[in-house]
């Protein structure tokens, strides 16, 4: 009797394990389909979200339903200018209208300053930025770049006074030279990297730069092309340009990180206007010729 009694109890606790047991397996798996049936439904909806803001974010979209395209760029002889009736022309503009006609829309230029820009265009307050900005590392940790559409390179413009007897670039690398150059320009690196020993002047736009060399307040003002040039073609009693530059710099439009529909697109179009020799008639006209002065002055 005891030995049955012994076992009946043994069932009997067997029997409240089991159910136990199959009380935690029910639960661990309308836990784990509930966990499945969750995961599939945000999954979803994230996947939806990202395409969504993928769609949003297509800048190229935007802009042909907007029917507009803005443009930064700052005023910069001559990629970009206001001529005698307050009209922006120049090399920039050209080259922004022609894209916006071709896309079937019409073209808005934002004049920003140039140490801004970048910062501007990553809020929001233009579409890309078609303004003589070269293709470097560093700002392409910021934005995107387009394939080159044109080339630069940095040249000097300096004080026959002060800067007599210097013949070439290296000339301005010493201790006692003041060199002038925009804020935020690819000029800034150049002086860095091949003048280290001149002390660099900043100016908020190249007008004040090219003023305070023109009151001998610096040797010299380092530019990209032709705007050095052009200064010393202005005023050669007291300027002169070195001839040939000491870099070269390719030029590129930008646009918002991750917007790859509008590089895309932006690229297929610059290789259709070099290929029909566009581009490049238009660099000569405003980069070979001074053909244009009379808009200006």
């Amino acid at each position: 009797m005891r030995l049955i009694s012994a076992w009946i109890n043994i069932g009997g606790n067997n029997n409240k394990k089991g159910g136990i047991m199959k009380k935690k397996v029910l639960i661990i798996t309308i836990f784990f389909i509930v966990s499945l049936t969750v995961y599939g439904f945000v999954s979803n909806v994230i996947a939806g979200n990202v395409q969504q803001q993928l769609s949003s974010e297509s800048t190229i979209e935007n802009v042909i339903k907007r029917g507009i395209l803005r443009v930064g760029m700052s005023t910069f002889v001559p990629w970009a200018m206001k001529d005698k009736t307050g009209k922006f022309v120049g090399f920039e503009v050209d080259v922004a209208t022609r894209l916006a006609k071709d896309t079937g829309i019409k073209i808005s230029i934002v004049p920003t300053k140039w140490a801004g820009i970048i910062p501007a265009l990553l809020t929001g307050k233009f579409d890309a930025i078609i303004g003589g900005m070269t293709i470097r590392p560093d700002r392409n940790l910021k934005v995107n770049f387009t394939i080159p559409y044109d080339y630069s390179g940095q040249t000097i413009c300096a004080h026959k006074s002060l800067a007599a007897g210097f013949t070439n670039y290296k000339d301005f690398n010493r201790k006692g030279v003041t060199i002038g150059a925009r804020l935020g320009s690819s000029s800034v690196a150049a002086i860095n990297k091949h003048m280290p020993e001149a002390k660099l002047h900043l100016f908020e736009d190249e007008a004040q730069a090219y003023q305070e060399l023109l009151n001998g307040k610096v040797h010299a003002v380092v530019g990209s092309l032709p705007m050095p040039a052009y200064q010393a073609l202005r005023y050669p009693e007291r300027l002169f340009a070195l001839p040939e530059p000491f870099t070269r710099e390719l030029i590129g439009f930008a646009v918002r990180k991750g917007d790859f529909d509008t590089v895309n697109y932006f690229n297929n179009w610059i290789r259709n206007v070099k290929e029909e020799g566009w581009l490049q008639e238009r660099h000569n006209y405003w980069f070979n010729t001074r053909d244009w002065e009379s808009l200006i002055n």
